[in-house]
């Protein structure tokens, strides 16, 4: 390695822009180095994976590298399925297949099934799960996980289990895979059994179970298995506020919220949100009030004002008018719905 290259590999780790980015490749170029595998493959990966809004360039960046390799590919390939733009993904990767002499590996098919999955696309599942089946990576622990998660994201639990049970030896994130892949599609007493031959769960195993609970209505087995639970995150307290917040529970919400309160912890950006807008839809004003004093005792007031929280402002103007006369005649709730709901747009009257 010369004296160069550590210099170049240092200046893409403190990189934090695209403009940044063109002056070092720029210098890169300058230096003889962008046939340099190393670099080459450092360079992709900062651009496609590391930088936002760079894609393109990254694209542009792997057409002008001869003969890229397998680690090139497969960065490039999940660059694209992590995107708005999946199905790039199975373009590069059919490319791959045709032109690269670089046979493709656990990652490739990782990345690729991924991509499956965020388009929803058992057919293409399918075809990927047979493509790993013939490059005998079918059972690789990585690949296999990755399988059971398309198939649970696409609602096909039974391939799901299918892939599971052939695996040999399934990790703990293998076992949350397929309690997910149960969980998403309904079927609550079959990832109830699982959970319960798992030889190991941590602490996903059980909000994985919580989320799926609450989702289904189960509220009740939601509270023993969060009583049972050996440690709790927020993710634990923010599943079961938002759980019995959204099935219209907004009484034992709160009480959810004051214990996650005496335990000095919060929830997060998700759960608050989700909460606020079961609360807009369902006119839980005094609920919401109190999560709204929250976030703005919090110093999470940003959260109200970002777009995924317009639904919440909506629901509330669509609300009858004479609902909303009724509510303003209410002591505070005036100066509620002012800081609620038009502080997100406009912060006036």
């Amino acid at each position: 390695m010369s004296k160069t290259e550590p210099l170049c590999l240092s200046l893409l780790n403190i990189c934090k822009n695209l403009t940044t980015f063109k002056q070092i490749h720029a210098n890169v170029i300058k230096l003889g180095l962008e046939s340099d595998p190393l670099i080459a493959g450092k360079l992709l990966h900062h651009c496609a994976i590391s930088l936002s809004d760079s894609l393109d360039y990254a694209c542009r960046l792997f057409r002008h590298t001869p003969n890229p390799d397998v680690f090139m590919h497969n960065t490039l390939i999940r660059g694209l399925y992590e995107s708005d733009r999946p199905q790039n993904s199975l373009r590069m990767f059919i490319e791959m297949m045709r032109n690269s002499f670089s046979p493709p590996d656990s990652f490739t098919f990782a990345f690729i099934v991924k991509a499956a999955a965020n388009l929803r696309s058992v057919r293409v599942g399918i075809q990927l799960h047979c493509q790993a089946l013939v490059h005998g990576l079918d059972t690789h622990l990585f690949v296999g996980t990755t399988l059971i998660s398309m198939y649970g994201e696409c609602g096909f639990v039974k391939f799901a289990r299918k892939v599971f049970d052939e695996m040999l030896e399934p990790n703990a994130i293998a076992w949350n895979a397929m309690v997910t892949a149960c969980c998403r599609g309904g079927d609550m007493k079959g990832g109830r059994e699982l959970f319960d031959l798992m030889p190991v769960r941590n602490l996903m195993s059980w909000n994985v179970m919580l989320a799926g609970y609450t989702k289904a209505g189960e509220l009740e087995l939601a509270r023993e298995m969060f009583l049972e639970m050996p440690m709790k995150d927020d993710v634990s307290w923010s599943t079961m506020i938002v759980g019995f917040a959204h099935n219209g529970y907004f009484e034992e919400a709160f009480i959810f919220f004051r214990e996650l309160q005496k335990k000095g912890m919060r929830p997060n950006e998700t759960s608050l949100t989700g909460v606020l807008s079961a609360c807009a839809q369902a006119g839980a004003l005094e609920f919401g009030k109190i999560l709204h004093g929250f976030i703005e005792k919090s110093g999470l007031a940003w959260m109200v004002e970002h777009n995924s929280c317009g639904h919440v402002v909506n629901s509330f103007e669509e609300l009858e008018g004479d609902r909303v006369a009724a509510l303003e005649n209410q002591k505070g709730t005036k100066a509620w719905l002012v800081h609620f709901c038009f502080m997100i747009k406009a912060k006036k009257i």
